[in-house]
């Protein structure tokens, strides 16, 4: 045995001021700097600017209400923070153990923060790994699940290095420390994990809209100033309703409407098994276009059955699986002793019957286990392990080599008496679930590129993808680092990478310009599940993980990941209702209220019913995220170009039907200019409450049924706006066949309009691509 030495206590405590303890470092984080954040963004930019001119101007009630909206926003989101916290302080716990150390040429229980490069500790079965560490002497077999989510143990002898982080399945060692804290893998981790962030795609989306229409309604307002000054008409009057044209043109409801959705998607997700922390990832699930998956325990189980077998000589099937259970243990829930137990109980033999003297655990340094039993009065020894140390026939490892060709885990069984006899061979895999390849399928067809992610060598990926209907083309690790230009999605397959290897793919897929989903559930899938835009932890994952993720996921497979894409595509369809109702209205507002002043010299709408109008519409449209619709056959990405071309062609038509109304009222109907304001209001409003019907689905409008909540909020909206119009409350009074026939006319144009959406979109296939 080699001599240890260790550290001696003074050295142990200049190299805890140089290394620090061993922890991982808590961030601080200030709620009040986070919440300030929330100001900060494109849509509060312009409202507090708005909000500023309001106050400047004296319009305080105008600019209590931007301040409130902004607020309202601000506290929704605040509430959405903190993933990144929960995984540190998750990674944190991990290294909470103890550990004995050799201080001073003692042993000593110390606290694993204690820890220093150059300890040495000695580990054994059932301990926590406390810190990175070379073997010095001794083996051992560790499961590093807590680490990469594989569940199969991996041997570790002298001279390899053990991770912090995994516990000891079996053996003992004597080890140096390496790494603490925050230079251990598990530290490189959680600093990976602090500073990845996926794109935010809403953000800018949201930033495109209120571009487009902020820059229309400054075309207008300059128009409406140029023409004011030409006829003298008094400036004090064109600058509040300047603001408020530009309040009705951004889209103020649209942050609170999207987390509406997303909140009431999440709910429904969690009914189904999937809880979502961070509620933009729904959004970003519509237009996720690739999808990495992990093979062991999202493809396939994540436990080992047995594939094949082979017996030697007199031994048949029962024989071979009575004699391998034997040399197993159920205590130690090993993966490979588990499948042996289970197949020995449908092929027992008489040696089933035998008497076990003696049960010797496997042993990472003889990498077997062994059973001395009594059968038929005679004294046997049963091996079970590695087939290459058991068996040393060139002849009999050719059927090893057989066995191992489909990736399969190949274990020896002989038994020894007056001399050694070969039993036979068990070829053990993880095999696929057997809803796999019918879910998978199903996620192609929704138009999402499948790409499977696998630590295992090229063989055993190739035979799962072929029994699930993935495609075969492999890229290895080494293809992937040889060439940073690599085309990734060029293959089906990325096979022999570790866990880590995971952020640099998506790093790599998120530059090539796709939306990228990825499956994990280990502490080294943690960066790259909180890196891409769609992290999904599986339900076997780590605390880590899953606090890294944006979904996660409660019943094993895949099925889930399939019901929420279904659900963000239907909540995308929602938010796609709400912008181009918002876009169709912003344009049929403005260019009436600033065409309305040069044809009559005037205001053709007081500022208190503009804001009254906002804040009529905004009822309807918040009830969008309740919607019932249906979800696209193809991932949904925001095109803002085609949304304002749509906009303008709908509220075209809709603007002359509002501008016929309006002539008819000052014309035929000689209303005064304070009923023309009254008329203008309603106007506004009834093709406000249509518009959202008419864009709701691509479909006529009457094909699907709306939700309760939506029905209830316009009944309540058209009841509420045409009580006041009619008894001349905050406004002049209109009569009530006035109303009413209004109300007439706009459904039945309305109802044209839908014929023409229907043809509309079917010829342009804009929907596709919106």
């Amino acid at each position: 045995m080699i001599e240890l030495e260790g550290l001696t206590a003074a050295g142990a405590l200049e190299q805890l001021k140089k290394y620090g303890p061993n922890t991982i470092p808590e961030e601080r984080f200030n709620p009040l700097a986070i919440f300030l954040k929330k100001f900060w963004a494109p849509v509060p930019w312009v409202l507090e600017i708005i909000f500023a001119l309001e106050m400047t101007l004296g319009k305080f009630g105008e600019a209590w209400i931007i301040f409130s909206l902004l607020l309202f926003n601000a506290i929704l989101s605040f509430f959405q923070e903190g993933r990144a916290k929960k995984a540190l302080i998750a990674l944190k716990q991990h290294l909470d153990v103890q550990a004995r150390a050799l201080r001073d040429k003692q042993w000593k229980l110390i606290s694993a923060k204690e820890l220093v490069p150059g300890d040495v500790i000695r580990i054994r079965m059932g301990d926590i790994v406390p810190a990175d560490v070379k073997i010095l002497a001794g083996c051992l077999s560790i499961d590093q699940s807590a680490l990469t989510g594989e569940s199969l143990p991996v041997e570790i002898v002298e001279g390899n290095p053990g991770y912090a982080g995994s516990s000891v399945k079996h053996g003992e060692a004597f080890a140096n420390v390496i790494a603490t804290g925050k230079h251990t893998y598990y530290g490189k981790t959680a600093e990976i994990v602090r500073l990845a962030k996926a794109p935010s795609h809403l953000e800018r989306t949201i930033f495109q809209i209120i571009k487009y229409l902020v820059a229309f309604d400054l075309i207008l307002v300059f128009s409406v100033f140029i023409y004011a000054a030409h006829e003298g008409l008094p400036f004090s009057d064109l600058i509040p309703f300047s603001l408020l044209l530009l309040v009705a043109s951004v889209p103020v409801a649209l942050p609170a409407t999207f987390t509406l959705a997303t909140a009431l998607g999440s709910l429904e997700l969690s009914k189904q098994g999937v809880l979502v922390s961070r509620l933009s990832a729904i959004e970003e699930a519509a237009a996720m276009n690739v999808l990495c998956l992990d093979k062991t325990g999202t493809i396939t189980k994540n436990s080992l059955e047995v594939a094949s077998f082979h017996c030697f000589s007199k031994y048949t099937k029962e024989d071979l699986f009575s004699l391998a259970s034997l040399a197993s243990e159920e205590a130690t829930q090993d993966p490979i002793d588990l499948a042996i137990l289970m197949a020995s109980k449908n092929n027992a033999s008489s040696f089933s019957k035998a008497e076990i003297i003696e049960f010797i655990p496997f042993d990472p340094e003889r990498k077997c286990s062994e059973a001395v039993i009594r059968y038929a009065n005679q004294k046997f020894h049963v091996f079970k392990g590695a087939p290459r140390e058991l068996i040393k026939d060139p002849d009999l490892c050719k059927e090893i080599d057989k066995l191992a060709a489909d990736g399969s885990r190949v274990i020896a069984v002989i038994l020894k008496a007056d001399q050694v006899e070969p039993v036979g061979l068990i070829a053990l895999n993880d095999p696929p679930r057997e809803d796999s390849k019918k879910i998978l399928q199903e996620l192609s067809s929704l138009g999402i590129r499948l790409l499977m992610i696998t630590g295992d060598d090229a063989a055993t990926a190739r035979a799962i993808a072929e029994k699930v209907g993935l495609g075969i083309r492999i890229l290895s690790r080494d293809d992937l680092y040889k060439n940073s230009q690599i085309e990734i999605l060029d293959a089906d397959i990325i096979a022999g990478v570790f866990p880590e290897d995971k952020f640099e793919i998506v790093s790599r897929l998120q530059k090539q310009g796709w939306i990228c989903g990825m499956t994990g559930d280990g502490v080294n899938d943690a960066p790259a599940l909180k890196k891409a835009e769609v992290g999904i932890a599986m339900s076997n994952a780590t605390d880590v993980a899953k606090a890294s993720a944006a979904l996660s996921l409660t019943k094993p497979g895949l099925t889930d990941i399939l019901e929420a894409i279904k659900t963000s595509r239907r909540i995308y369809q929602r938010m796609l209702t709400y912008t181009l109702n918002k876009i169709i209205k912003t344009l049929e507002i403005s260019v009436l209220l600033s065409i309305g002043i040069i044809l009559i010299n005037n205001l053709i709408i007081s500022q208190a019913l503009i804001v009254f109008l906002l804040f009529a519409n905004d009822f309807l449209t918040m009830s969008i995220a309740t919607d019932r619709v249906s979800y696209s056959q193809k991932p949904e990405q925001w095109n803002i170009k085609k949304l304002i071309f749509v906009g303008v062609v709908f509220a075209t038509l809709i603007l002359c039907f509002s501008f016929f109304a309006f002539f008819s009222g000052e014309k035929f109907f000689q209303l005064s200019i304070f009923e023309i304001r009254t008329l203008v209001f309603i106007i506004l409003v009834f093709t406000g409450q249509a518009t959202v019907y008419l864009v709701r689905e691509r479909h006529h409008f009457w094909k699907s049924r709306p939700s309760n909540w939506m029905i209830a909020s316009s009944l309540f909206d058209l009841g509420v706006v045409s009580f006041l119009a009619i008894n001349g409350y905050f406004m002049a009074p209109l009569h009530a066949s006035l109303v009413f026939g209004l109300f007439g006319c706009v459904l039945f144009y309305f109802v044209v309009i839908d014929f023409i959406k229907v043809k509309f979109f079917k010829i342009g296939r804009t929907n596709a691509s919106m």
